[in-house]
């Protein structure tokens, strides 16, 4: 049966998350009676993460996984996600446990009327110095220079129109910017309060230093939307996969 919903989740050394995270996205979409299946794209790991994901899909019928020959970035991810996926809703979340897969049937419901559907952190369990402030800065430059204004362009808890995303020639870096790019194909977009949870296991892979590339990515950001949706624009090689387990 094809899958009505695609849930996309990009993990790099996640061994830990794996389990429970699929036991959370399982329950959740189940109370849903639609079907669905879960891409795991396994972004470079040198844990057990793979490991991992190849037991889930071998008792999962709804769980495909993409393995990376090395680590290509979140953006791949997604990428490589979009690319695969056959729902005509796509669903991004992180790996790491702390977005909450029992907000999805929520976000679902809202996205009936809309293109893209965004999760707020609004009570974000980061260190506030090196996440959170720097994330508030990133939000306001970012609404100020694309007019897509959202307090958390951040949260990888997200619902999209398939035909919104799927086209997209994305660019290393962009899944940050995902609402803005996807918003050209359209533009009915709404931000959703969503929870948020610590850290259980691992370690995150992200710091101050991403907020000053948010700054160097705001000042070509226009010719970067503009390729995102450019028929004649050449897509760029993102990732190169290892395997794929299907069923």
């Amino acid at each position: 049966m094809t899958p009505d919903v695609s849930i996309v989740i990009p993990l790099r050394d996640e061994e830990r998350n794996v389990l429970p995270l699929h036991e959370e996205i399982t329950a959740a979409l189940t109370s849903l009676s639609v079907p669905y299946e879960i891409l795991l794209i396994d972004d470079g790991s040198k844990d057990e993460t793979f490991a991992r994901l190849a037991e889930v899909h071998a008792r999962d019928p709804h769980v495909r996984v993409v393995q990376f020959t090395r680590n290509f970035g979140q953006t791949a991810g997604f990428a490589a996600g979009f690319a695969h996926a056959r729902g005509r809703w796509i669903v991004t979340l992180d790996g790491d446990l702390q977005n909450d897969p029992a907000d999805i049937p929520r976000l679902l419901e809202i996205a009936r009327g809309y293109d893209i559907v965004c999760g707020w952190r609004k009570d974000r369990k980061d260190d506030l110095l090196t996440r959170h402030v720097p994330s508030v800065a990133a939000n306001w430059l970012l609404g100020l220079a694309t007019d897509i204004r959202l307090h958390d362009n951040g949260c990888s808890l997200k619902v999209f129109r398939a035909e919104v995303v799927k086209p997209l020639k994305l660019s290393p870096g962009m899944h940050r910017y995902l609402p803005t790019l996807a918003s050209q194909l359209g533009g009915r977009v709404t931000e959703v309060v969503v929870n948020h949870r610590p850290r259980r296991f691992g370690r995150s892979k992200y710091g101050l230093s991403r907020t000053f590339g948010v700054v160097r990515d705001i000042l070509q950001l226009r010719r970067l939307m503009r390729q995102a949706i450019d028929p004649a624009a050449p897509a760029p090689r993102l990732y190169e996969v290892r395997q794929l387990l299907e069923h």
